[in-house]
């Protein structure tokens, strides 16, 4: 099977849906990856991220029920598939490695 690869701002999406302690949908996602990224992020590119990560196979969605407070609107919640979550395990073991690969000082700033 080929290997579907991340982008970051793809990676960091479904981080942030995997935080999430409610339920996920786009701002709440939107609103979570612009406080913990320090980013100005437009709710659009964040809608357009999740429904590429659904195509993927990385998140699957669901509808909820209308709500009068959003003019009787439904709202799309997302979860991650296990698909997804072996992608974040995959990512997160190999940048453990490259992180312990880099001999001890290497990083450190010039002049300090």
């Amino acid at each position: 099977m080929k290997r579907t690869f991340l982008g970051e701002f793809e990676e960091i999406v479904l981080l942030v849906v995997a935080g999430c302690a409610e339920d996920a949908y786009g701002v709440v996602i939107w609103e979570q990856l612009q406080q913990q990224t320090g980013r100005s992020i437009t709710i659009s590119a964040v809608h357009a991220t999740l429904y590429r990560l659904e195509e993927k196979g990385f998140l699957s969605s669901q509808m909820g029920g209308a709500t009068a407070e959003r003019g009787g609107r439904r709202k799309r919640f997302f979860t991650v598939t296990a698909l997804g979550s072996r992608a974040l395990q995959e990512i997160q073991v190999l940048r453990d490695q490259l992180w312990k690969a880099i001999p001890q000082g290497k990083l450190q700033l010039i002049g300090q």
